[in-house]
């Protein structure tokens, strides 16, 4: 009978055989890959979305200009057509780069046959740009101060560009002589680029406008 002893002792090498070969295994693991514990240390953390672009500013470039057949009357403002006491069609406001509009509907304007015009403008705009086709114009521009809150003289003073003819300082209280009375800015231009554009910029309160004549001229 065999005792317990006389048989480990006799299956000692295959003992120590086995755990050679598990050294080995073992030894050849470490040699392919040396820092085992590196695929969880390494393992790539959640992708942080890139932040958005900040966007563009406007400016009178950015926008599109709208086409239109001169002659042509925009009533800076308005949300309907108007026949003036000539005849002549203007059209709602358009063509403009920001800005609201305002509109009083009892203002006495003085020094026109048509104080409908100029009971509505718009305000703070950046621009107003035009397609037109190629060619030299008459463009007038029409300003009353009709809002209440402008009480004098320098209340409110802007400058404006119109085809590369710039107009500073323009306070509209001075250049028509007290409030609710009328005045037009006339200047002859030349389109080369198929495009008209009449761009504002604020001084003291915001700019604004209250109509726009554009006027084929020989």
């Amino acid at each position: 009978m065999r005792t317990p002893l006389l048989s480990l002792y006799r299956s000692l090498p295959a003992l120590v055989l086995a755990v050679a070969l598990l050294a080995g295994c073992l030894s050849a693991r470490a040699a392919a890959d040396p820092n085992p514990g590196a695929a969880v240390a390494a393992a790539p953390a959640a992708a942080v979305p890139s932040a958005p672009l900040a966007p563009h500013p406007i400016t009178p470039e950015s926008v599109p200009p709208i086409e239109v057949t001169p002659p042509v009357r925009i009533n800076c403002g308005a949300a309907k057509k108007l026949v003036d006491s000539a005849g002549h069609v203007w059209f709602p406001d358009q063509g403009y780069s920001d800005g609201n509009p305002y509109e009083v509907s009892d203002a006495p304007v003085a020094n026109t046959a048509d104080p409908a015009i100029f009971r509505t403008e718009r305000y703070s705009m950046a621009s107003y740009r035009f397609g037109v086709p190629n060619g030299r114009y008459t463009v007038r521009l029409l300003f009353a101060e009709v809002y209440t809150g402008i009480t004098g003289p320098g209340d409110r003073v802007f400058s404006f560009n119109v085809q590369g003819h710039e107009f500073k300082d323009f306070d509209i209280w001075q250049k028509a002589g007290g409030p609710d009375r009328a005045y037009v800015q006339s200047v002859d231009v030349e389109v080369t680029n198929g495009i008209l554009s009449i761009s504002f910029t604020p001084g003291v309160e915001n700019p604004k406008i209250n109509g726009i004549e554009i006027l084929p001229r020989p």
